[in-house]
């Protein structure tokens, strides 16, 4: 009798699963259950009942202090279904397409997948040279604009836990393989509020990123533009940025809405 009391009462049955993944979503990183029950208040055998039930169903997975939890392999494709949604995605592609008739290259949404960023939207240019990477394309966090905007984003904790474990292999000359390197670029990238790809992730191609933040300021996805060097420069890219940034807070409003 003592382990149902008025808290569990107070939350149905067939409710508490998705009142769980939804605190484990706002709070945005590993979550113990013990934290997560200072929300909820269910008995102890309970929550964990629950945590171990979503990690056998793969929506949750056990973080490497073998205590806490944060999204599985399940949970994130949830997501990304949940903002690929023929809605959204019918609004999304409208901002997309205003943005590349404006700025004239093409432009991409990506969003942060465990091995890298992810397209998961893009419109190209009209321009019949142009750089080809489809939907679904996952892309290195370490040389992508896109990327270095997403770890810029870390905490300083988790950002030194990335650089000194992450392979930093290099895809063109102009790769940073260096983790210092690496690190005072993605601190530069911190401070401006936008990152930059000169020819780090494919010769031949530049791209600017600019963050697209959830309701709690932080970062859901990247708008980013790319272009090939025989047309335009970083510098030409730069003078985009408010355009680019009225399209993110924009595409932010789309999903928040």
């Amino acid at each position: 009798m003592d382990d149902v009391g008025e808290p569990e009462k107070a939350i149905p049955t067939n409710l508490r699963l998705l009142l769980l993944l939804e605190e484990i979503a706002r709070v945005g990183s590993p979550m113990t259950p013990t934290a997560a029950n200072e929300v909820l208040g269910l008995p102890k055998p309970t929550v964990h009942r629950l945590f171990h039930r979503l990690e056998q169903e793969g929506f949750l997975q056990r973080d490497i202090d073998g205590r806490s939890y944060s999204a599985g392999q399940r949970l994130r494709k949830l997501a990304v279904n949940v903002l690929s949604s023929s809605r959204v995605r019918t609004v999304r592609l409208s901002v997309l397409n205003a943005l590349t008739e404006d700025v004239g290259e093409t432009c991409n949404v990506a969003m942060p997948e465990r091995d890298g960023m992810v397209y998961l939207d893009r419109v190209e240019t009209k321009w019949p040279l142009r750089i080809q990477l489809p939907v679904g394309t996952t892309v290195p966090f370490h040389c992508t604009a896109s990327g270095k905007m997403y770890l810029s984003t870390l905490a300083p904790r988790m950002l030194g836990k990335y650089l000194a474990s992450a392979v930093l292999e290099p895809q063109t000359p102009r790769t940073l393989v260096d983790p210092d390197a690496l690190h005072k670029a993605i601190e530069q990238v911190r401070e401006r509020g936008y990152s930059t790809d000169d020819e780090e992730f494919m010769e031949g191609m530049v791209a600017v990123a600019v963050p697209i933040w959830d309701d709690q300021k932080r970062l859901m996805s990247t708008l980013s533009i790319h272009a090939p060097v025989q047309r335009v420069s970083i510098r030409d890219l730069e003078m985009h940025l408010d355009r680019l940034r009225t399209a993110a807070s924009d595409l932010s409003e789309i999903v928040l809405r």
